[in-house]
């Protein structure tokens, strides 16, 4: 029997009007709306519309156009293969533009069918606030470690103007403020912003909230990324073993590295089924054998396998090994 797309059941109903016809690509999007808020002038603002292609043809972005030349779309992933994710980043031009700034980004799918979806952004863009840099960029950060960046903000209007307070829904940052010069027109901070040693590996995509006594525009935006980088890594991070038959073994290999020589100190699953044996030497690079001998019934297995070393204290890596045990298939 043939199988028929999702996407091509739907376009069967050609009495539909155009707009209910393209619904199935703003289906893809997680979101097709975004407020910058209130950001300073000459600040980082950038937002991601994620999509996904959630059907079984290849999906194919054919290219992206604003309305506005305060906002620059940029397509990050053109072809998406079926259930693989995309993102359409809309970089907010604050370095241009002042004031209420909005704009509607076209994105033009040509491919398995011609669509158009229209994503949204706005914000407004004081003129009397500037930033510089545009946005804390911390880099890449080693697990563990302290590191900090400056940020100049310089206000002009009232001479009484002040800074109240900073937020952030981030708690691994720590910020200092200072003023360093206030005249009749001009009003100028220094921040300090510190990424703390607690920090936990992984990408981040945060801001910080500037609370100032303005009664129009209370806060103010400011973007903050970097990326802290676990001094052990594990791969694959998710080991496959695949369908196992009863009662047979197979083995894989689990690759741990450091970025210095570590010993493992301890590796723990919970399942019986599995044998992996701690090395005992230190250094950089252990391939771990992992063997694991099916049981005498079928079964769907997924385990975490936590191995723990003596790198920064006890630094852990995680793997989740998955695997199916099925009864062998009788041959005639």
């Amino acid at each position: 029997m043939k199988q028929l797309s999702l996407i091509f059941c739907a376009l069967l109903l050609c009495e539909a009007p155009t707009a209910s016809a393209q619904m199935w690509a703003n289906k893809m999007f997680e979101a097709t709306d975004h407020d910058f808020g209130v950001v300073a002038r000459n600040s980082k603002q950038q937002f991601r519309f994620k999509l996904k292609n959630i059907y079984v043809e290849d999906v194919h972005i054919a290219r992206v156009r604003s309305s506005c030349g305060c906002t620059s779309p940029i397509i990050e992933k053109r072809t998406l293969k079926t259930h693989e994710s995309g993102t359409i980043l809309a970089v907010y031009n604050t370095n241009s533009f002042l004031g209420s700034k909005s704009a509607t980004v076209t994105v033009t799918i040509d491919k398995p069918y011609y669509a158009e979806v229209q994503l949204n952004v706005q914000g407004f863009i004081r003129s009397d606030v500037v930033f510089n840099p545009g946005s804390i960029q911390f880099g890449e950060v080693a697990q563990g470690s302290i590191t900090e960046q400056k940020l100049d903000i310089t206000y002009a209007g009232r001479t009484d103007w002040k800074i109240t307070d900073v937020r952030s829904a981030y708690p691994h940052f720590e910020v200092e403020l200072n003023e360093k010069d206030r005249n009749t027109n001009r009003v100028n901070y220094e921040m300090l912003v510190r990424l703390k040693q607690d920090a936990p590996a992984g990408y981040i995509q945060d801001e910080l909230t500037i609370v100032t006594d303005d009664p129009k525009n209370k806060t103010i935006s400011l973007a903050v990324q970097g990326r802290v980088i676990s001094p052990l890594t594990i791969s694959p991070t998710t080991l496959i073993l695949g369908p196992v038959e009863t009662g047979s073994m197979v083995s894989k290999k689990l690759v741990v590295r450091g970025n210095a020589p570590f010993r493992i100190t301890e590796i723990t699953c919970n399942d019986q089924c599995l044998k992996i044996d701690t090395p005992d030497t230190a250094k950089k690079l252990h391939l771990i054998p992992v063997q694991f001998t099916a049981g005498d019934t079928s079964t769907k297995m997924v385990e975490t396998i936590t191995i723990k070393t003596d790198l920064s204290g006890g630094t852990t890596a995680t793997c989740v090994l998955t695997a199916t045990v099925n009864m062998p298939t009788e041959t005639p």
